[in-house]
């Protein structure tokens, strides 16, 4: 089973925001393999589906970005063996920059912080750079919405992120 976790906040208000960017690498898998998201369970919206030969499991945790880890233990004791891959937005990367690692700290990230604290460090990360808007504090920022203007750019991001996680499934 390789689960793919998408980092966000649910509610409408967060939809566009810098901070669901992981949520929408998942919707770009959900709609690119025809997986249906409507499954509530493990205190998130999952749906199951297959890839390559291989099981794979979507999922958007319901707790808000900073308890991220509370849905991640869940599936982890679950399906003990999982391979896990973690979509998330990060402010230390320059905009729209893809990072791919198989393992590693949680870094500024409050919902990274989270499920390493739960499951630990070894699961497999790819961060979708944020920037930085040295005017705005961090909270303020992250949560603000995308701007028209960078709409695109981050639309290529998640697209690109999506694909580099199905090629590291193959």
């Amino acid at each position: 089973m390789i689960i793919i976790i998408g980092l966000g906040n649910i509610g409408i208000q967060f939809q566009n925001t810098f901070h669901n960017l992981g949520f929408r690498v998942v919707d770009y898998i959900s709609k690119k393999l025809n997986i249906e998201m409507k499954k509530e369970k493990y205190k998130a919206l999952i749906g199951q589906g297959s890839y390559n030969g291989n099981s794979i499991m979507l999922v958007k945790p319901t707790t808000y970005m900073n308890n991220s880890g509370e849905s991640a233990v869940l599936l982890k004791k679950k399906f003990k063996d999982a391979r896990i891959i973690v979509a998330v937005d990060d402010i230390d990367l320059p905009k729209a920059k893809i990072r791919y690692r198989e393992r590693g700290k949680s870094g500024t990230h409050n919902g990274l912080r989270s499920i390493v604290e739960y499951i630990g460090e070894d699961f497999e990360r790819v961060r979708i750079g944020i920037g930085r808007d040295e005017k705005m504090n961090l909270a303020d920022y992250v949560l603000s919405n995308i701007k028209i203007e960078d709409k695109e750019l981050f639309e290529k991001a998640v697209a690109e992120a999506g694909e580099l996680i199905l090629e590291k499934i193959k």
